[in-house]
């Protein structure tokens, strides 16, 4: 017998397959062209001495930080793409976030069908 674990009673219950299911509608793929990571504003100096670098904060270049396999990537961003960047990395970090709560809610879901067949069990 399959159990139904995901049809747990209650209140609380129903909140959250009501979260679990607006999650589900508006990520229904997972948005094409995210991205992971975050984009950073740094400054560097170029080493040129007579650059105006040398003694003040440094050239502004953006970047963004992502794992690929474990290890860290650093992307130079032209700072002609930026905002779109930025919003796809919103998209990523959006999605992210929202399959993470997906799967809390499934992980509180099951505590609270089996909290319910254990009262049953011990009645």
């Amino acid at each position: 017998m399959k159990m139904r674990w995901f049809k747990g009673k209650g209140s609380q219950a129903a909140r959250l397959r009501a979260r679990k299911y607006e999650l589900l509608r508006r990520f229904k793929n997972i948005p094409e062209n995210a991205l992971p990571g975050s984009l950073s504003l740094t400054h560097r100096r170029c080493g040129k001495p007579t650059c105006h670098c040398a003694t003040g904060k440094g050239h502004p270049m953006w970047s963004l930080t992502f794992m690929v396999d474990g290890e860290k990537q650093v992307e130079r961003i032209p700072n002609e793409w930026v905002e779109e960047i930025r919003s796809l990395v919103e998209q990523g970090r959006e999605f992210k976030t929202a399959t993470a709560e997906v799967f809390a809610i499934n992980s509180q879901l099951l505590a609270l069908a089996a909290a319910g067949m254990r009262s049953t069990l011990w009645r």
